[in-house]
């Protein structure tokens, strides 16, 4: 996986998770992520787009990943614009990549497959309120969709996994890893 080194970088302060999730996602012979909330950027001198990475750039990261391994990237923004973004910094990828321009709990409810990886960071943290229902609302729409060896990534502790990190906890979830800004479970038989 040498393709994750070029991300381990000081301005990337999720790398840690990003690199034990995939560790253990490859590990479990994984294939599908679904990403709610995609990589949006920055636009430098107007147009031209730039990697966020307080953001994360999760989506280039999950591309390279399920490039290597012939999987499959399924990613949802309310945003175009955020969407188009995306495209951009994953065109070398775009075969095993899979764009939905949607609410992500109404995308994760119609979603007909099972998930590998969820990765849940849509909703700007901002409003913690507004965002833990949002993050619990999309577990919710998708728990029917996981597996005994999924995993489950929250981006933004604290902030957006105020509901959702109880709830799985009670639907018999553990944390595997977890850092300042994520969390990383998986079920617990």
């Amino acid at each position: 996986m040498k393709f994750l080194n070029k991300y381990n970088i000081s301005k990337n302060i999720r790398f840690r998770s990003f690199e034990k999730t995939f560790e253990i996602f490859l590990s479990r012979k994984l294939k599908t992520i679904v990403e709610t909330g995609t990589s949006r950027g920055k636009t430098k001198f107007f147009f031209i787009k730039r990697y966020n990475w307080k953001d994360g750039m999760s989506t280039p990261m999950f591309a390279e990943l399920v490039d290597f391994i012939n999987g499959e990237l399924h990613t949802c923004d309310i945003s175009s614009e955020n969407i188009q973004s995306a495209k951009i910094f994953t065109k070398r990828f775009a075969k095993n990549i899979k764009f939905y321009v949607d609410d992500s709990v109404t995308f994760l409810q119609n979603f007909s497959k099972k998930i590998d990886l969820l990765y849940l960071d849509s909703l700007d943290g901002h409003n913690p309120v507004e965002a833990s229902k949002h993050q619990l609302n999309e577990i919710k729409a998708s728990l029917n969709k996981l597996h005994s060896k999924s995993l489950i990534l929250l981006d933004d502790k604290g902030s957006k996994t105020n509901l959702s990190l109880n709830f799985l906890i009670q639907k018999n979830y553990q944390i595997l890893f977890e850092t300042d800004y994520q969390i990383l479970l998986s079920f617990s038989k």
